[in-house]
């Protein structure tokens, strides 16, 4: 009996669900709503694909509805592209009969790759719309990009499709050497303010060349590209103090996705790597942000001068100097997953007025790292002759933010002047004995909060509340601070002289 009781349930069942009329649809009347009137979506460069944007659409009616049509205004020449609850359509552009249920809703992705011969020509916005349905039932919501024009530099191929390649340490990579008397872009070692430049790949210097970036130069590196330095190459950078928070007379070197969601996002490249016989750098005004390691230096052969200098952002390290020659002054370094200035196997380092903060989510980064040692080196150990920190601050999230890495088999010189820094009072190491040390320690601030007005932002300017206000040696004092402000006696210690907070 239970069999046949089982069967007259399964036939009722079958029965009623064949006389549902629940996905019956009714035509769309124009009553559809919407997340959002316009999708902005960030600007890009020409030819580049932009990041996916999500536009809802909801159907708050009682009925189930059909959409005749879903389109781009454009229709196949649109330079948008679609899919609408996953589906592609006619080429992401064109989509027929799309049922949405009643009380329901349907995402729709948007994205676009676009010329900027596309744009108006007046304001370098392309537009289009989304249409829902025609006629008296005609809805639309706007869709907008700004395009920027760029210089492209990029590894060409040759006539059977292989990609140029250049030489970093010992091995082929993607990349190619800037050419002064390029047939399209002219003089690729000068780098203009004009327009952005986008590198694919890693640019090289020729050696016994000079790249220069003149003030208010933009360069937007793709992944797994850099900026290579060569034997016998130089780099100068020329930036200048801006009086704008647009930064119009910094060098920027960043990623090349310019929506808001990438702008804090590390290892969107590589690095400027600065080979072993490179020689005579000079960086004055650059804001780096978003690399592996932010600038590299393998021993260049003479001392590289770094001014008013911010790196953000870098997977593994702001600075990593190995055996070089170093004066810096006004340098800021936050967010690095290794360190934010590691000098490695010796050399020479000078450091006044600098900001060396790291607030990396993990238990292990330093701000500040010294090694006289290096591994896999032939000798391992080579000198430290010096590394000097005048009115600096040296902080971060960890309970250490300074690391000695010291082999006795090498020389290992260090200074520490007037400087604020983070590192466990409690520790009994005779190398970290800042109070007693006269001979590595002079007048050192220890563990309090300098009171950074946003570290998150990047913004380290202090006030007159900081530990840090007043308290630098005025004997080290570099007269302007790394926005051009002039530095009261005594100075304050760090890159920023004390002002009222930058809104």
């Amino acid at each position: 009996m239970r069999h046949y009781f089982a069967l007259f349930i399964l036939g009722l069942l079958l029965a009623l669900s064949s006389c549902r009329t629940d996905f019956d649809t009714v035509a769309s009347t124009g009553d559809l709503k919407f997340s959002k009137d316009t999708v902005y979506l960030d600007t890009v460069f020409k030819n580049i694909g932009s990041s996916t944007y999500q536009l809802k659409v909801y159907n708050k009616t009682k009925n189930d509805i059909s959409i005749p049509i879903i389109q781009l205004k454009k229709g196949l020449n649109s330079k948008y592209r679609m899919t609408v609850d996953g589906m592609t359509g006619n080429n992401g552009k064109i989509f027929n009969n799309v049922t949405l249920l009643a009380k329901d809703s349907l995402y729709i992705f948007v994205e676009t790759t676009a010329d900027i011969t596309d744009a108006d020509p007046t304001d370098f916005l392309y537009t289009d719309e989304i249409q829902f349905d025609s006629g008296a039932n005609l809805q639309q919501v706007a869709l907008v990009t700004l395009i920027q024009d760029a210089v492209f530099l990029y590894p060409k191929q040759n006539t059977y499709g292989t990609k140029e390649k250049i030489q970093i340490d010992g091995k082929d990579v993607d990349g190619f050497y800037l050419d002064e008397n390029d047939a399209a872009n002219g003089n690729e070692l000068i780098f203009t303010n004009d327009k952005p430049y986008v590198i694919y790949g890693y640019a090289g210097v020729p050696e016994f060349t000079t790249v220069k970036f003149e003030a208010g130069a933009r360069v937007h590196f793709h992944a797994n590209s850099g900026l290579y330095i060569g034997d016998n190459a130089s780099l100068q950078i020329n930036g200048a103090a801006s009086t704008t928070d647009k930064l119009e007379n910094e060098v920027i070197f960043e990623g090349d996705r310019l929506e808001s969601l990438y702008s804090d996002i590390p290892g969107q490249w590589n690095s400027v790597i600065f080979s072993n016989g490179s020689a005579n750098h000079t960086i004055n005004h650059l804001t780096l942000k978003n690399a592996v390691i932010g600038l590299d230096f393998q021993n260049p052969f003479n001392t590289v001068e770094i001014k008013n200098t911010q790196i953000y952002n870098c997977v593994e390290y702001g600075i990593l100097a190995k055996n070089t020659h170093i004066i810096g002054e006004n340098i800021v370094i936050n967010y690095a997953g290794l360190a934010s200035l590691s000098c490695v196997y010796g050399g020479n380092y000078n450091f006044a007025h600098c900001t060396f903060n790291n607030n990396w989510q993990n238990s292990t980064h330093f701000a500040v790292n010294l090694s006289n040692s290096l591994a896999g080196e032939t000798p391992e150990t080579n000198p430290l002759t010096n590394a000097t920190f005048n009115n600096c601050i040296i902080y971060g999230s960890n309970t250490n933010e300074f690391n000695l890495n010291k082999s006795t088999s090498a020389p290992f010189v260090y200074q520490l002047n007037n400087c604020l820094l983070k590192f466990s009072s409690s520790s009994t190491d005779p190398d970290y004995q800042f109070k007693t040390d006269a001979v590595h320690y002079n007048q050192i601030i220890l563990n309090e909060n300098p009171k950074f007005y946003n570290v998150s932002q990047n913004k380290f300017n202090i006030d007159n509340t900081s530990p840090a206000f007043a308290k630098g040696n005025q004997i080290y004092i570099i007269p302007l601070d790394i926005i051009g402000a002039t530095r009261t006696s005594p100075p304050d210690l760090g890159a920023y002289q004390s002002a009222v907070f930058p809104k």
